[in-house]
């Protein structure tokens, strides 16, 4: 019965043929993908050792995900209400253009990189998982969520992940906008020819 109850919830996350189309489309303007942190980036946990200092997971495909994107001549960024070491280190890590922390008015920050970066909001893509990212989802060219973002969010979001945040949701928003774009095989053939 497990067995049924597993196939069923998978089956309820993915993407219907026209939905895919949809975000498919939307996806093909994106020039800057924008992402929250806990529940994204990660599983949403959040750990503190004994010395509080806190401790956070980071799924690799995620990481390659996103320094494809970069390849390919695309902007990656973060904006988190949370300040946190650790992510400022992975964001560092992964050279990308926009870190925002400490940012409890995510509206605030996106209108700052409206400004720096020159793009259009068409052109901006943002994944999110709760409450504090409606009004950024609300306004993108693509909004994206992960198999474990709440319900309003999944409502508003042009493309539901199939896997979680931590687990592979931003790789699976990374491939949809290469897809879009034309850009997954010419990166693969590169990867094949090393």
């Amino acid at each position: 019965m497990e067995g049924y109850r597993t196939i069923a919830r998978e089956k309820a996350n993915r993407v219907s043929h026209p939905e895919r189309k949809l975000a498919l489309a939307k996806a093909k303007d994106i020039r800057l993908l924008l992402l929250d942190v806990d529940g994204v980036l990660t599983n949403g946990s959040l750990l503190y050792t004994g010395n509080s200092e806190e401790s956070k997971a980071f799924n690799t495909q995620d990481g390659f995900g996103l320094r494809l994107l970069q390849e390919a001549g695309l902007d990656v960024g973060v904006i988190t209400a949370r300040k946190s070491e650790v992510v400022a280190r992975r964001a560092s890590e992964l050279k990308m253009r926009f870190i925002y922390q400490g940012i409890p008015n995510k509206n605030e920050a996106f209108k700052d990189i409206l400004k720096v970066s020159g793009l259009r909001p068409f052109e901006i893509a943002y994944m999110g998982d709760d409450w504090l990212d409606l009004i950024l989802l609300q306004q993108v060219g693509l909004a994206v969520a992960p198999a474990n973002a709440v319900r309003e969010v999944k409502e508003i979001a042009h493309f539901i992940a199939e896997r979680m945040g931590g687990e592979g949701a931003v790789r699976d928003a990374c491939d949809l906008i290469l897809e879009s774009q034309n850009l997954t095989e010419a990166l693969l053939q590169k990867y094949r020819n090393r």
